[in-house]
């Protein structure tokens, strides 16, 4: 196994290429448990048989570290795509948007519930007793749906092939519950990376094409922002702390 060909790098995780494998390497801060989990999450998605995933080969370790041993895949990121050809964004959104639609189409049983997780993640958070209690009472509120619901959709995690296919990246945070907490997870995300046109264009979109009331994915907002606050990023706290203290997300 050769790690002499990085190809991509984010906090606490750095992704090599070898031959036609593709090895994330994860630093010391996961533990055996979360990248276990992840890979676990990666093959019940991948027994699905009708989303496009890397498959895993093997789980190990490299120099001391975990590491996921899985297909690289060949193309672009819809990222890149959009960074490229910035007046097809329309295009690549609906495209994008179908992606989701796809995958939400899916079912697996053995993934954890969406709404146990925000549940955790809502008392992990350093949320105002009242406000976690709100937000609570609003998980509990919310239609059992047992979709599969990626839980970071971003076009940074869609790899578009030369012919065309599209394969889908990054599998840690899959759940299974309602399609709108993952828009909104997903509207979330695009908005703390600074691409809130993108944002708006993919909540418009997502809704036109599933038929879902906008206000339904923002009711979903205010705790998927308590979510992602248990990260701890300053530069995301104040947006998330205005988004999860409200009442109503407007």
């Amino acid at each position: 196994m050769k790690l002499d060909n990085i190809i991509y790098e984010t906090k606490g995780k750095k992704i090599y290429r070898d031959g036609d494998k593709a090895i994330k390497v994860f630093d010391e801060s996961f533990s055996k448990a979360a990248v276990l989990n992840e890979a676990l999450n990666q093959a019940r998605v991948e027994e699905i048989g009708t989303i496009k995933i890397p498959k895993i080969h093997e789980v190990t370790k490299v120099d001391g570290k975990w590491a996921i041993v899985s297909d690289f895949i060949e193309g672009k990121t819809l990222s890149k795509l959009i960074e490229e050809n910035p007046d097809k964004l329309d295009e690549y959104i609906d495209k994008f948007v179908d992606i989701q639609i796809s995958i939400l189409a899916e079912r697996a049983p053995l993934l954890t519930d969406l709404r146990d997780k925000m549940q955790k993640k809502i008392s992990a958070s350093d949320l105002d007793a009242t406000v976690r209690y709100e937000l609570h009472n609003r998980v509990n509120g919310m239609k059992k749906h047992n979709k599969v619901c990626h839980g970071d959709f971003v076009p940074s995690n869609v790899i578009i092939t030369p012919a065309g296919d599209a394969y889908i990246i990054d599998w840690a945070h899959v759940t299974q519950g309602n399609g709108a907490a993952d828009a909104a997870r997903t509207y979330l995300m695009l908005t703390l990376d600074g691409k809130k046109e993108m944002a708006e264009k993919y909540l418009n979109t997502y809704c036109r094409k599933t038929d879902t009331a906008k206000q339904l994915v923002q009711s979903w907002m205010p705790i998927v922002a308590a979510s992602q606050s248990v990260k701890g990023i300053p530069e995301e706290r104040e947006l998330l702390m205005s988004w999860a203290n409200i009442a109503e997300f407007v």
